[in-house]
């Protein structure tokens, strides 16, 4: 999955960072190497789901795909 990522320069110094693919989705760093990382788990974060609350029947599958 390729995704766009808007990087601003931060007021305070260091950078902040948004997808716009995904709604709610960004972070912050104080270098672009903390960036970065902060958002590859940030991407993770917000595409990650809780399957317990989520009410699944016999008859449905989940199922797990790489886009």
């Amino acid at each position: 999955m390729k995704l766009k990522v808007i990087i601003h320069l931060a007021e305070e110094g260091g950078f902040w960072a948004e997808v716009p693919a995904i709604q709610g989705c960004a972070t912050q760093g104080d270098s672009m190497e903390e960036l970065l990382t902060n958002l590859y788990e940030a991407v993770e974060a917000c595409l990650s789901v809780d399957l317990e609350q989520i009410e699944i029947s016999k008859n449905d599958r989940v199922m797990e795909i790489a886009v």
